[in-house]
């Protein structure tokens, strides 16, 4: 049975190991003024730290994902501060808080700007097929503070990277397919459906492998690659030197064996 946890402008239910985060200013197409800027990290460590929770969706109320920085606010000077209106911790990277418990995206309308960073910050993206992208820092007369120089490029390329940031183009939801940004396009009522459905594959892998497997992807993208493969063999050795036991690799083996048959 779903559970909420938190209301308001960021909404959380928990069923089956699944936690759905819901941006929701939708009058105002989830634009991050103060105050869901101050929600998002708070629902999601506090998700991060819950026993009951393995994975997380993230969406938006709908018509919209997210419109990034609430502009208005900004331009009223009522966000303050010296950095666009941004009040996450200055020492934090990106929108959210460090975590371990993955977070898939499931972006339901259009993804600007601030809103493409907290896109780029899931560990991957589904996308409705009225899902719309776009990186308008530029226009707006602001600079990206939440890593979309460094995520973007990991995603489509420098080339087109650079083409999204310095026209301020939209992308629609085919070419983000196309481009690697997003993993899936799906329909838009079987957006969450099919979200849901694969955050429940993650809940049915062991928590100790999941959380092992994101951290060495984390630990390899920041250096050379033969310092990645030298990380990777040692994550490796160290996982294998705890010691496996024999009864419950088979009884996985047998129900990975099982499941495969599902698929093909």
């Amino acid at each position: 049975m779903s559970e909420l946890r938190h209301d308001g402008v960021v909404r959380a239910e928990v069923d089956g190991g699944v936690a759905v985060v819901t941006l929701n200013r939708p009058d105002q197409r989830n634009a991050l003024n103060r105050e869901i800027q101050a929600a998002i990290p708070r629902v999601l460590a506090d998700l991060d730290a819950a026993d009951d929770v393995d994975a997380i969706v993230l969406t938006g109320a709908d018509p919209a994902f997210c419109a990034g920085v609430d502009l208005k606010e900004l331009g009223s000077g009522a966000a303050g501060g010296d950095s666009a209106g941004l009040v996450l911790p200055k020492d934090q990277r990106g929108p959210f808080p460090p975590h371990r418990t993955p977070i898939i995206g499931a972006v339901n309308g259009v993804a600007i700007t601030g809103g493409l960073e907290v896109a780029l910050a899931c560990d991957f993206l589904v996308a409705s097929e009225r899902a719309r992208f776009a990186d308008t820092h530029a226009r707006v007369g602001v600079m990206p503070g939440w890593g979309l120089t460094v995520l973007l490029p990991q995603a489509v390329g420098i080339r087109r990277a650079r083409e999204m940031s310095i026209t301020g183009n939209f992308v629609d939801a085919p070419t983000a397919l196309a481009w690697g940004l997003v993993n899936h396009v799906v329909a838009h009522d079987e957006l969450l459906p099919f979200a849901r459905q694969l955050a429940a594959d993650v809940v049915g892998v062991p928590r100790d492998g999941v959380r092992r497997m994101l951290q060495t992807y984390d630990e390899t993208a920041d250096v050379t690659l033969a310092e990645g493969w030298r990380i990777e063999a040692t994550v490796s050795r160290e996982w294998l030197a705890g010691g496996l036991d024999a009864a419950e690799v088979e009884s996985r083996r047998q129900a990975i064996v099982d499941r495969g048959r599902t698929q093909l």
